[in-house]
């Protein structure tokens, strides 16, 4: 209720009123009495319009709208962040598939258009943005890939590993013996060492579990993406398409979750509620 009552009070034609009533007041003479006026005014309007519905409706409508603007703003950002980043072979992968799913589109269309109405179009919009949303995780998969990929090409597990047998063998010198102050201080930091570099193996393994998951992934929903695209085209039953691309949706949400988990590596934010549009853009991505 107070988001109400302090977006009524801020409106700049309530302002600008209670501005050049109390201006008014001020010049008749009884300033007390005008200035009481005033606020009994003011009181009652904000009462009667702050507790309003369409105006709370409004609000609400001109908020989301704000919040819809950032998260469209954040996603554009992360598809240049991507698509700058990705390397050309990645850039002819995701574009191959897109493509693929443009024409298809097209074609079920023409087929389609003939005996369009209001209905096929709504439904129509829904499978586009439901082949939207699985095209946004697929070119965040192939970033994911190429991240990993590039991490493990900058870090050396071999010499991790023989990092690891070095600091074993030298606190080995240190066992069963009574230490000095000095000699305590060396045991303890070598002993911080293994673990970090025993936690930077545990990482490079994981990133490689998580290579190979995502490789999988990425043939997995680059099929199905291709197959619900063919599904306009060779099946006129919209209710089941548009379940299918649902349940495709639904299988991805371990995947983004795994995403989520490497934000380490990748440096992308959490899934964007606001998806890009790819099939009705006609435009080339240029990370611009």
């Amino acid at each position: 209720m107070i988001k109400y009552i302090k977006a009524a009070f801020l409106n700049p034609w309530n302002l600008l009123c209670v501005a050049a009533g109390i201006g008014f007041a001020a010049l008749s003479g009884q300033a007390d009495v005008g200035v009481a006026l005033v606020m009994a005014g003011e009181t009652a309007y904000l009462g009667f319009v702050g507790t309003h519905p369409r105006f709370q409706n409004y609000i609400d409508v001109m908020e989301n709208e704000g919040q819809r603007q950032t998260t469209k703003k954040q996603s554009k950002q992360a598809l240049n962040k991507i698509w700058r980043s990705l390397p050309k072979r990645l850039h002819q992968r995701f574009s191959r598939l897109r493509g693929q799913c443009q024409e298809l589109r097209e074609i079920a269309a023409d087929l389609n258009r003939h005996k369009e109405d209001g209905a096929n179009s709504s439904f129509d919009s829904l499978q586009r943005e439901g082949l939207d949303r699985l095209l946004w995780v697929f070119l965040r998969l192939l970033f994911t890939q190429y991240s990993i990929e590039r991490f493990l090409r900058n870090t050396s597990l071999e010499k991790m590993q023989h990092k690891q047998q070095k600091l074993q063998g030298q606190l080995a010198k240190f066992a069963e013996k009574k230490l000095s102050p000095h000699q305590e201080k060396i045991r303890r930091t070598l002993e911080d060492n293994l673990r970090t570099t025993e936690g930077r193996i545990d990482n490079y393994q994981r990133a490689q579990a998580n290579l190979q998951y995502v490789e999988l992934e990425l043939d997995r929903l680059e099929n199905k993406i291709k197959s619900l695209a063919e599904l306009a085209v060779n099946r006129q039953e919209p209710e089941y398409i548009s379940d299918q691309i649902d349940q495709v949706s639904l299988s991805m949400l371990e995947t983004e979750k795994t995403m989520n988990d490497l934000q380490y590596v990748t440096g992308l934010n959490d899934v964007h509620a606001e998806v890009p549009e790819f099939i009705r853009a006609t435009e080339k991505i240029s990370g611009k």
